[in-house]
């Protein structure tokens, strides 16, 4: 494959999930890692990535450049990205061999497939293209694609099909992201089409798991779909504010800080 193939099919990776990897990349493309750090090092230099130990990441505002229907998920896969990567390590770590879990839409829990041991049999419900990219692959992982109408903005599947489905099953651990968490307006999430499916997924689960990094508290979004206290854990990153520190703690909750 020629150079500039190469660096097209990269842009459109990074324009769809806001990270590569090298390793990932160089298995895929057929050429060495040496190559591929060539090609992120032209990358950064244009200033469409930013280059992060082992691949790299979709550089903040480039977007536009990439097209505004992956403006959303990728501008914002491409901030607090090694808190979100921590946050995913740690919670990979909870999953359990013949677990059943869902992985939300976000550009948080995108990160979380990678940590999780590929040997491990699971059953893995997701709604969003990109989950579905990173495990599909795995013949240990048996995948329930919710389906419906596709929102570029997020990569995700929408429908109420796709919520009655989920309603009817039984959910070991869902990992849930968040636009916003606060103390007195709840979870929110930025669409409203997002609300159902993330709703449905923590009834039907037995262990509700908040995954977000720490830029996220004190902020509020359009559309409302938990509080805080709906939830059983909620994992982050170290510079949360102690504030919010204080108020999961006083609601009884789990938390974990990475």
């Amino acid at each position: 494959m020629k150079k500039e193939e190469r660096i097209n099919y990269i842009v459109n990776i990074l324009s769809l999930q806001g990270i590569v990897r090298i390793r990932e990349l160089s298995q895929k493309l057929g050429v060495s890692e040496m190559t591929i750090r060539r090609d992120l090092d032209s990358l950064a230099q244009a200033n469409i990535a930013d280059l992060i130990p082992g691949g790299a990441v979709l550089k903040r505002n480039s977007s536009s450049d990439l097209g505004e229907e992956h403006y959303l998920f990728s501008a914002a896969g491409s901030q607090m990205i090694q808190e979100k990567i921590r946050v995913c390590r740690k919670a990979a770590s909870l999953v359990e061999a013949n677990d059943t879990i869902a992985i939300d839409v976000g550009s948080t829990t995108e990160q979380l497939p990678q940590f999780i041991p590929s040997s491990l049999p699971l059953t893995i419900i997701c709604f969003t293209l990109n989950i579905l990219f990173k495990v599909y692959g795995n013949e240990n992982w048996e995948i329930t694609l919710t389906g419906g109408r596709f929102h570029r903005n997020t990569l995700m599947f929408e429908s109420p099909e796709g919520v009655e489905l989920i309603k009817k099953m039984r959910i070991n651990k869902a990992f849930i992201s968040a636009a916003g968490v606060d103390e007195k307006l709840g979870v929110t999430c930025a669409n409203h089409y997002e609300v159902e499916t993330k709703k449905a997924a923590m009834q039907s689960s037995d262990t509700k798991i908040l995954l977000s990094d720490s830029s996220k508290f004190g902020k509020v979004k359009i559309a409302y779909f938990a509080d805080l206290s709906d939830f059983d854990l909620i994992i982050t990153d170290s510079n949360l504010d102690p504030y919010y520190q204080d108020i999961i703690r006083d609601l009884g909750l789990q938390l974990i800080l990475v």
